[in-house]
C-alpha cells in the first residue's frame, strides 16, 4: 500500500492530508482515485470547502488527469463535491440544517410521487424495478449501489407523468446522496436495510396499495434521517 500526500494551502500554512491507494488489480485507476478521494472526504481527511485541483491530484496520485477527471465526475454525481466553472472541484460541506431541509421536503413530496406512480406505472417498469433490486442485493461497491438506488427511485418519479414534480423530487434525491453515503460509510445505515425497504415499496406498488406505498416511503425516508451521525450546523 502506497501513502499519497495531498497538499492543501490554508492561509500561509501547508496542511498535508495522507491518503492511501491500495494495490488492487480488480480496480481501474479511475476507481482507485474515486474510492480514495471518497474515503478521505467522508472520514474528514479532506474538509468541506476545500478545492481539488485535477493536475495536483494526478501528480500526487501518480496517474494521468483522465482518471482524476472521471473520478471527480463520479463524486459530483454522489454529491460529495460540486464542479464550479471558475474554481473547479469544491468539496461539499454537509450540515444538519441542509439534511433537515432536504428530507422535510422529501417527506412532503415523495408520498405523492408514490400515489401518482401507482396510477400510471407499467408492467415493464415494474419488471425493471425488480431487475434493479436484484442487482442491488448483490452489489457491494457504494458508488454502483448509489446509482442503482437512484435508478430505482427514478422509475417512480418518471412514472408520475408529472415532469415538474419529478424534476423537483429528483433534485432533492440527488442532494440526499451525500448523506446516504455518509451513513453507509460510517456504518449507521446499511444497504441491506435499504434494499429490504425497497422490496417492500415495490410490493406495495405491485399491489396498487397507495396507503401502504406512502407508509413505506415515509418510513424509508425517516430511517435515513435517523441513521445520520452528528453533523455540524451551517
Amino acid at each position: 500500500m502506497e501513502a499519497i500526500k495531498l497538499g492543501r494551502k490554508r492561509s500561509e500554512e501547508q496542511r498535508v492530508v495522507s491518503l492511501a491507494i491500495g494495490e488492487d488489480e480488480r480496480r481501474t485507476a479511475h476507481q482507485l482515485v474515486r474510492d480514495t478521494l471518497r474515503q478521505a472526504i467522508l472520514t474528514g481527511q479532506i474538509s468541506g470547502g476545500e478545492r481539488l485541483v485535477q493536475a495536483e491530484l494526478a501528480q500526487q496520485m501518480r496517474v494521468s488527469t483522465t482518471p482524476v477527471r472521471e473520478a471527480l465526475r463520479d463524486l459530483a454525481a454522489e454529491g460529495l463535491i460540486r464542479l464550479d466553472a471558475h474554481r473547479g472541484a469544491i468539496v461539499h460541506s454537509p450540515s444538519q440544517s441542509e439534511l433537515e431541509e432536504i428530507y422535510r421536503l422529501r417527506q412532503l413530496l415523495e408520498p405523492e410521487i408514490m400515489e401518482r406512480a401507482i396510477a400510471h406505472i407499467t408492467d415493464e417498469q415494474l419488471e425493471e424495478a425488480t431487475r434493479i433490486l436484484q442487482r442491488a442485493d448483490q452489489e457491494e461497491d457504494p458508488t454502483t449501489w448509489i446509482d442503482l438506488n437512484r435508478q430505482f427511485h427514478r422509475l417512480f418519479t418518471r412514472a408520475t407523468h408529472s415532469t415538474r414534480l419529478a424534476a423537483i423530487v429528483e433534485s432533492l434525491q440527488d442532494s440526499a446522496t451525500l448523506y446516504i453515503l455518509v451513513a453507509l460509510t460510517r456504518g449507521t445505515r446499511s444497504t441491506d436495510e435499504a434494499n429490504a425497504q425497497h422490496w417492500q415499496l415495490l410490493e406495495a406498488v405491485r399491489a396498487r396499495d397507495v396507503q401502504a406505498a406512502r407508509k413505506v416511503m415515509l418510513a424509508h425516508i425517516h430511517q435515513t434521517v435517523d441513521a445520520q451521525p452528528d453533523l455540524p450546523e451551517r
